[in-house]
């Protein structure tokens, strides 16, 4: 990586639907975990200027050379057009699409594991479809298992439902895990991130 991609910030963005009655959905896992990392750099989301998101800007790791300038962000156009508000963003910072991070939650991992991975298909993801269609597939994605519908349920239904009560016993601790996870791939790399986090 040369010495200005280096010096790129990372563009941090958790996916989600925006409004009230989407906050505890399923679809919105990647909202939690980005709240979560606010609040670790002590910032309060703010709309975007003229890009349709809200972002807090800051910093990730301990001061010296590991210490990762960050842009949190949140798309405030619905998860099927994610692409346009984050391709927005990433034009404005000048982030290379390699140091972008989706976090977004995934059906075909048990509920809480986490899978990080560089490129690769949207698996049905239309947050990821739209990101994909609008930068290319080489960003990074930070994958929480949300598990499959109970029986015959639509998968539209269940994600976009609220985690259910026995689930929500332990989302704090998964979703914190996920920020962790998060502040791995950006200070120490995939491989290690990989290495600490994939279940």
């Amino acid at each position: 990586m040369d010495v200005t991609t280096d010096a790129a910030p990372w563009l941090i963005v958790g996916l989600g639907n925006p409004g009230p009655e989407y906050a505890g959905n399923r679809h919105n896992v990647g909202f939690m975990v980005a709240d979560l990392l606010a609040d670790r750099v002590g910032g309060r989301f703010k709309r975007a200027g003229r890009a349709q998101a809200q972002v807090v800007e800051g910093r990730i790791g301990p001061p010296g050379p590991s210490n990762r300038r960050v842009v949190l962000a949140k798309p405030m156009s619905f998860m099927n057009l994610s692409g346009g508000p984050v391709n927005a963003l990433r034009d404005f910072y000048k982030v290379p699409v390699d140091h972008v991070v989706a976090i977004h939650d995934e059906l075909d991992i048990d509920y809480g594991a986490l899978r990080l991975k560089l490129g690769g298909g949207d698996n049905g993801h239309n947050g990821l479809k739209s990101m994909t269609k609008a930068f290319g597939a080489e960003y990074h994605r930070v994958r929480f298992g949300i598990g499959r519908p109970p029986g015959r349920m639509p998968v539209a239904d269940f994600v976009l439902k609220d985690f259910a009560s026995v689930e929500r016993k332990e989302l704090d601790y998964f979703v914190d895990r996920a920020a962790d996870a998060v502040e791995c791939l950006v200070i120490d790399g995939l491989e290690r991130a990989q290495s600490t986090y994939n279940s």
